[in-house]
Order: structure tokens, then sequence, then C-alpha cells
């Protein structure tokens, strides 16, 4: 029975770990970029966009796409950046241990 009661504080002290993870994620924000910095994009730990900037030189209405593709780019720069750094905080709480396979962070 030692071992459940050890297995037990174990899991807890996981779970506050996890906890404080989370909160540190949703107070990181981690910046994209594409077009060479041109276009850049700001998301929270979270995958919730707060900041877009654009080089004014982008600005031309008829190169509306370009903008576009390049705002894309830069999103998924970012999230990109976001899940390698959430990957990064759980195998740093884990001691180095992966996820299994097709198990996700709660977030």
């Amino acid at each position: 029975m030692k071992n459940l009661g050890a297995m037990m504080k174990q899991a807890q002290e996981m779970q506050t770990k996890m906890a404080e993870m989370q909160q540190q994620l949703e107070e990181t924000e981690i910046t994209g970029t594409s077009g060479g910095g041109l276009v850049e994009v700001t998301l929270t730990g979270k995958h919730e966009a707060k900041r877009i900037k654009i080089d004014p030189s982008l600005i031309v209405p008829d190169d509306a796409g370009i903008l576009e593709d390049l705002i894309a780019a830069a999103i998924n720069d970012a999230r990109a950046k976001v899940q390698a750094q959430m990957e990064e905080k759980m195998r740093e709480m884990t001691g180095g241990l992966n996820l299994p396979p097709g198990m996700q962070l709660p977030f």
C-alpha cells in the first residue's frame, strides 16, 4: 500500500506542475514571421492571436492575395513555435519522457 500512497502523491505533484505550466503558457507570447519579417503574428501559448504587425510596404490594394498568404504563413509559424515550446515544457516536467502517441496536452 505504500506504493499506492507514493503514486497518489506523485500524481498530485504532477497535476500541480501541469497547472503551473498551463498558467505560464497562457502568459507566454510567441511571434511568428513571414516575408523576411515583413509580417509578424504574435500568439499566446493557448494559440490566441494577440498582435499582427504588417510592414506598410505590403499594403497595396492590388496585392491583397500576397498579404493574405503572408499573414497565414506568419500564423502557422507562430503556432509551430507555440507547439514546440509546449512540447519542451512537457519534456522538462516529465523528466524527458515523451507523451504516448496520440496523447495531447490538455489545452
